[in-house]
């Protein structure tokens, strides 16, 4: 089977797999009313699970190494967490707290990365970690504002999700630093 063919077959399992997870929220709209998706709820999860998913398929389309292709699916679910979470509850405070905007900052960052690194190891590994030092500067923004931006958040919320998505990030570095290890030994060989 051609390599053309198997994509495309990747492909149809992908939106397959999306369609099978918005049946999820559309099957619990039938019997609870705490469900309640608009056409452009399912439209917008769909378009991020499928994008997610399709970069995925993208970015590690001629990559052999497992350890890599594991980080890029970490740094890609990592981004779909984020924005999924930022949209549906809001990061600090509610999901129309202005500060939640410089998440996306964050994103763009590893993505702009990415790209500019032309998803070489190195520069993910760079990436990675701005990513992650970008929440950190988030939350300390949060805090030199006296935590005006949201009141509502605590602390500990903040400290908590915020730290989550740090860990998260340095860990897709971390799996990028273990991809590069392993480039280099099959390189010696």
């Amino acid at each position: 089977m051609s390599s053309d063919s198997n994509f495309s077959t990747s492909v149809l399992k992908l939106t397959g797999f999306t369609v099978v997870l918005l049946l999820v929220p559309f099957i619990a709209m039938q019997f609870t009313a705490e469900v309640n998706w608009t056409l452009l709820d399912f439209v917008f999860a769909g378009a991020l699970i499928f994008g997610t998913g399709f970069a995925y398929m993208v970015v590690t389309r001629n990559a052999e190494e497992l350890a890599y292709r594991i980080a890029v699916g970490f740094f890609l679910f990592t981004g779909l967490v984020l924005i999924w979470i930022n949209l549906s509850v809001g990061i600090i405070g509610s999901e129309d707290n202005m500060i939640n905007l410089l998440y996306y900052i964050v994103l763009a960052t590893g993505v702009i990365g990415a790209i500019v690194s032309r998803f070489q190891i190195q520069g993910m590994i760079v990436s990675m970690f701005s990513c992650a030092i970008a929440v950190g500067i988030i939350t300390i923004i949060y805090f030199l504002t006296g935590m005006k931006l949201a009141p509502e958040s605590s602390l500990i919320e903040v400290l908590a999700m915020n730290g989550f998505f740090a860990f998260l990030f340095a860990v897709s570095g971390l799996l990028f630093i273990n991809a590069k290890g392993d480039v280099k030994a099959e390189a010696e060989d």
